[in-house]
């Protein structure tokens, strides 16, 4: 049998395919925003088992939410939202 090596990274943050409109900005938006959703499900998930306090929880979570509207302000992700590929305003 063939045994295929895991990148710990890989295992603890699997990241899904993007469907969306392929731009740059809104890949980096896309892995930027799987990373947060997975994050929470950890901290979410130590909170439940009594590993971390509520308050932690909670403030930790805080963080990762402010890091991703950070991101999407850098990024630029829906300050134009009817503009095509070509940058062309859609009436």
């Amino acid at each position: 049998m063939d045994k295929k090596i895991v990148n710990k990274d890989d295992f603890l943050f699997p990241r899904g395919r993007y469907y969306g409109q392929v731009k740059p900005e809104n890949l980096v938006f896309n892995a930027n925003l799987q990373e947060f959703a997975q994050r929470v499900s950890y901290i979410c998930n130590l909170e439940t088992g009594g590993k971390v306090p509520p308050g932690a929880a909670y403030e930790q979570i805080k963080d990762l939410w402010k890091q991703l509207k950070r991101s999407k302000k850098e990024l630029g992700i829906g300050e134009e939202p009817f503009q095509d590929d070509q940058g062309e305003t859609k009436d």
